[in-house]
């Protein structure tokens, strides 16, 4: 099947800039809104600082010229025998492969396309064997902490180095009674400190107890290369939304045995290979063994080929690029931090832990509602405040001082609470420069001068009192 024209649209204008010897120098990666600006509450605009990649990174401008490329040939996948749906049905299956490329998975593995990270997890904990124990640690997203109910659960508190999150979990793996199943799901970046955890590590304690392991890499991925094989993780769940691809879509990759003995994670047509009725009236199924199996109704397209463009322009820029630009970033935002007394970055593993461009914390004498809000208001910068769909690991981090109440409170607390949330910066591979700087410089001048507005709550958020 020949492909569209203009499949890959923006090649070229996705590159780092290659006249840069110095990777920390190179550009960003062109992403949609980069130009966008936004009004002040003290006047003015000014160019937009997002600086939440953590809950949803910017569509790459090569993920959105190829999905605009494709559009006009959208076609039922599967399903048709007209020219754009075999041609959609053979991009569709190509993502698959280019996925599975992206994250070196071992023959025989599969690729799921699902909604998100959430979907995945939720996915494998349907496909858990019976009298299958899971282990999670409490500093994971609520996406790896939650979806587990239905079976037996150890939560694992958190640990202070990654030598002891090893130590802890072999410790409860060796100790489960009874020594069956066992599932290890685990996060590669943490969504509130960024820390990297010893991922590899952890797979082999899993293993060696008769255990698997599944990885959360919505943090990860954007930032860094994964592999199946090198991590040897028996599974993978990752977002689009946080791979520069936010079109409603997401992947859970790895061991097809689980998945091909559970019942379908929904029921209906695309996972069903034949359906017939029964003599006594009743229905008679037989349920794909492929990722169709999981994949019932009409996919998704355009958000998996996203994900797909996605992957192969993070390749074709180069991790080593964008890691090493990334650590400039951080850099920049973890020295000039550090120049402000009152700033408490939050962590688990210390200063000298290698991370990925998250970082949280909280200011003395501020309430982290009412200082995100000042950022957002009159310097046009977008963090996140709050728990951070962490609300364990964040508590933990926080302790049980309350914050200062300040002009607004945090939305988690109801009137009455201890007001405990935090303040959290993320960027990658989009990000300029001038982002991080500006946000530098605005912490600084908020912590000296205070904000130049007065703010209210407002359903919840704190926002400008605009009188």
């Amino acid at each position: 099947m020949s492909a569209y024209p203009n499949a890959t649209a923006a090649t070229a204008a996705t590159a780092v800039d290659s006249e840069s010897a110095d990777p920390c120098c190179a550009a960003p990666l062109p992403v949609l809104g980069r130009d966008v600006t936004v009004p002040l509450v003290t006047g003015g605009e000014v160019t937009y600082a997002a600086l939440d990649y953590a809950a949803s990174a910017p569509a790459l401008q090569r993920v959105w010229d190829d999905v605009a490329a494709y559009a006009p040939y959208y076609g039922s996948v599967h399903r048709g025998a007209g020219y754009l749906s075999q041609l959609s049905t053979d991009l569709f299956e190509n993502s698959r492969a280019t996925v599975a490329e992206f994250l070196d998975c071992r023959p025989g593995d599969q690729v799921v396309f699902t909604r998100s990270t959430t979907d995945s997890l939720n996915l494998l904990a349907a496909a858990l064997p019976a009298d299958c124990q899971v282990f999670v640690f409490e500093t994971e997203h609520h996406a790896s902490l939650l979806p587990w109910q239905d079976a037996r659960v150890t939560y694992l508190n958190a640990p202070r180095t990654p030598e002891q999150a090893v130590a802890t979990l072999e410790r409860a793996l060796a100790d489960r009674d009874p020594y069956g199943p066992a599932l290890v799901c685990v996060t590669g970046a943490s969504n509130v400190t960024g820390e990297l955890w010893p991922v590899k590590e952890l797979a082999a304690a899993a293993h060696a107890h008769g255990a698997r392991i599944v990885l959360d890499a919505a943090q990860l991925a954007p930032h860094h290369p994964v592999s199946v094989q090198d991590l040897d993780v028996d599974w993978i769940a990752f977002s689009g939304h946080k791979l520069y691809a936010p079109f409603g879509s997401g992947v859970l990759a790895g061991r097809a045995d689980w998945l091909q003995d559970a019942e379908p994670y929904l029921a209906g047509g695309g996972a069903s290979r034949k359906v017939a009725r029964r003599a006594d009236g009743g229905v008679d199924v037989e349920w794909h063994t492929t990722a169709a199996r999981h994949e019932a109704g009409s996919p998704n397209v355009i958000g998996v080929y996203s994900i797909a463009s996605a992957c192969k322009a993070l390749t074709e820029a180069g991790f080593d690029t964008l890691v090493e630009r990334e650590r400039h970033l951080i850099a920049t935002v973890r020295e000039g931090l550090a120049e402000v007394p009152e700033v408490k970055v939050l962590s688990l593993f210390g200063d000298d832990a290698p991370r990925v461009g998250v970082i949280s914390f909280v200011v003395e004498g501020w309430n982290s509602s009412h200082f995100a809000a000042a950022l957002s208001a009159e310097y046009g910068i977008g963090v996140r405040d709050g728990l951070f769909c962490a609300h364990p690991l964040v508590r933990t981090l926080l302790g049980s001082d309350p914050q200062t109440q300040g002009e607004c409170g945090a939305p988690e607390a109801a009137p009455g609470e201890r007001s405990l949330n935090a303040i959290r910066v993320s960027f990658g591979a989009g990000t300029p420069d001038e982002h991080v700087e500006r946000f530098v410089g605005a912490v600084k001048e908020l912590v000296r001068d205070g904000a130049q507005w007065k703010y209210r709550t407002e359903d919840g958020r704190c926002v400008p009192d605009r009188g």
